[in-house]
Formats: structure tokens, C-alpha cells, sequence
């Protein structure tokens, strides 16, 4: 069953889509049952089949194939999933934000920011929104580029301070520079290695002979770090933990004999203390900028638009404006 669209057709499908609709292909796509989305919709079993014969006869495809143990989704069901998935966010967080406009408060922030910025520009920066914005609701997520942009794609995020994790994501994506990450590795205080001269540590033995505590393999940090392995004619080291988490990285490297490679922002509290000790290694030189990242042809909120105004003037050492309203 296809059908093909001209755009004088798109009104009419968009005239009968339906927020029901929407979370009926949601769900199919989480649960892969029709059963158990009508009892989760509170609709008989056959009232949700017309409805899904309904959905697909408005797009003029199969969305989900039917198999004895249950529905799973073709190509083009793939592809509303996402789309309704999106559009259900921006309708959750609309009636959210007009709920506590409602109640006097000034809005809502959802940001996400990878571990090299959070811990002092976007830190920073919301501590200094708040103090314009009291009322101002701010959520944020720590998390890698990868799943950053995932998050913002979805409109579960407003704003990402993150990089480019492929190469084609500038057609989805507006990028704008915002500062550079240095990578450090670091041993435990009392490691074996915090002592050792620089001349002697030889990274193809320490990559052979120590475990390491890296990134997930998807972040662009530890693709660069891939990329010099390779450059330089070295394997990835087989003793390896990937933790996409800062706090459970530095427990990991304060109580092993492990090599972490992280931010040096992340990791500058724990040197300062005396936790751990870094190594005199160069690692991550090529790690592309970091920057804001939001979503093409699409119109910020006003207080992520203001937010962004905050980073950009800490970013750039430029004094901070002190109002409350622009």
C-alpha cells in the first residue's frame, strides 16, 4: 500500500492526525504489541486495530508489519515514530511551560552539555541565569556529544553545548564555536607511574601493559583518541572500561591502578586535591571544538536564547549583563 503525496495533499494528512494518533505510534514503537497499547490507551483490542488502519490509510503506507508475536515497524513507520516521538516532547514541555507561566514562573530551560564544558563555562552560566531569572525552572543533562545530540533531535532538549558527532549532522544541526577541551590521562595518587620521568613512558607499552578508563567508543573524544592509535600504528588496549560517567570514571581511577583519559576541566578539582596524578602524555590534540548545538530552521525559546547570550559573554571573557529582562 503507497501512495504518493503531493504538497497539496499534506494539509489534509496533517487535518487527521490526531494526538492519539501520535501516542498510538509511540507506543507500538516501544511495546511492539497492540494488546498491551490498548490497555495502556484504554481502548479495546479491536478499536485500536481500526485506529492503526486508520493511521496508515491517512499516510498511504504499512506502518507496522503484524506477526504472530506481535507488530514491528517497516521503513516508513520508523520514520513517523520519530517524528511523533518529537512532537508529543515539544507538546509535553508546551503544556508544561504554559502551566507554570500560568503560576507566575519565568519559563523553563531543558540543556544538555558534555563533561568538558559543564563543569565550568555552562556551570557558570547557569548559576548566573538564576540570578537574573529566580523563577526560572532549569534542567540540565551531563551527558556525551552522542547522546546529546540524540536528546536535542528529539526535543527533549532546548540546547546542547556539545560537538558534531557525524559527519552529516550540520544539515540538521546550527553549530557555533564556543571553546577547545584538553584531554589528560591520569593516574591514582601513589600509582606506580606518577613517579615515572617522562622519557620513560612509552605510550604502545603503557597502552599493552595497563588498563585504561576511556569514553564510550560513539563519544567524538574517544574517536579522536582512536584516530592517533591508529596514526600512530598502535592497537586499542585490550584491558579497557568504557564509562560515559564522570563520578563513576574518577571512583574508577582513584581505586585501581587504571589510566583514565578524560577532560582536563573534569578532572582539575581531583589533581588539585592530590587524588590523582597526571601523565605526561599527548592525547586528544585533534579533539575538534566545542560549541552550541541546536536544531536548524528552528526558533529558540526566549530563555535559551537568553541563556545562549550568558555563554557566549562568558565564553568570550566579556562582562555579563546584569538585567532581568532583555
Amino acid at each position: 500500500m503507497t501512495v504518493r503525496y503531493t504538497p497539496d495533499a499534506m494539509p489534509h494528512i496533517l487535518n487527521r492526525l490526531r494526538y492519539k494518533h501520535l501516542m498510538m505510534v509511540v507506543l507500538l514503537g516501544e511495546r511492539g504489541n497492540l494488546h498491551q497499547v490498548a490497555e495502556v490507551m484504554n481502548m479495546s483490542q479491536p478499536a485500536a486495530s481500526r485506529m492503526l488502519q486508520e493511521i496508515e490509510q491517512t499516510f498511504g503506507h504499512v506502518l507496522f508489519d503484524r506477526t504472530s508475536r506481535g507488530v514491528c515497524s517497516t521503513a516508513v513507520g520508523e520514520m513517523l515514530i520519530d517524528f511523533a516521538q518529537s512532537a508529543l516532547n515539544r507538546l509535553d514541555r508546551c503544556a508544561e511551560s504554559l502551566h507554570r507561566y500560568q503560576l507566575g514562573d519565568q519559563g523553563q530551560l531543558l540543556l544538555g552539555a558534555i563533561m568538558g564544558a559543564a563543569p565550568d563555562l555552562v556551570a557558570k552560566a547557569v548559576v548566573e541565569i538564576k540570578r537574573q531569572r529566580p523563577m526560572l525552572q532549569v534542567r540540565m543533562l551531563g551527558e556525551t556529544s552522542d547522546q546529546l545530540v540524540a536528546l536535542l533531535g528529539q526535543n527533549r532538549i532546548d540546547v546542547a553545548i556539545a560537538r558534531y558527532v557525524t559527519a552529516l549532522e550540520h544539515n540538521l544541526f546550527d553549530f557555533e564555536t564556543l571553546g577547545n577541551e584538553r584531554m589528560r590521562a591520569v593516574v591514582r595518587a601513589g600509582h606506580p607511574l606518577a613517579q615515572t620521568a617522562a622519557a620513560s613512558l612509552q605510550l604502545d607499552a603503557l597502552l599493552e601493559s595497563w588498563s585504561w578508563i576511556l569514553q564510550p567508543l560513539k563519544t567524538p573524544a574517544r574517536q579522536v583518541l582512536e584516530k592517533e592509535f591508529e596514526l600512530a600504528g598502535l592497537m586499542t588496549p585490550r584491558d579497557t572500561i568504557e564509562c560515559g560517567s564522570i563520578f563513576a570514571s574518577l571512583q574508577l581511577v582513584q581505586h585501581s591502578d587504571a589510566i583514565l583519559v578524560m577532560s582536563e576541566t573534569v578532572l582539575q578539582e581531583s589533581m588539585a586535591l592530590g587524588r590523582v596524578v597526571p601523565l605526561p602524555l599527548a592525547l586528544g590534540q585533534t579533539l575538534p571544538p566545542y560549541g552550541i548545538l541546536t536544531r536548524k530552521n528552528e526558533l529558540l525559546t526566549e530563555p535559551a536564547q537568553h541563556f545562549c547570550r550568558i555563554l557566549r559573554q562568558i565564553a568570550h571573557c566579556e562582562p555579563v549583563a546584569h538585567h532581568t529582562d532583555d
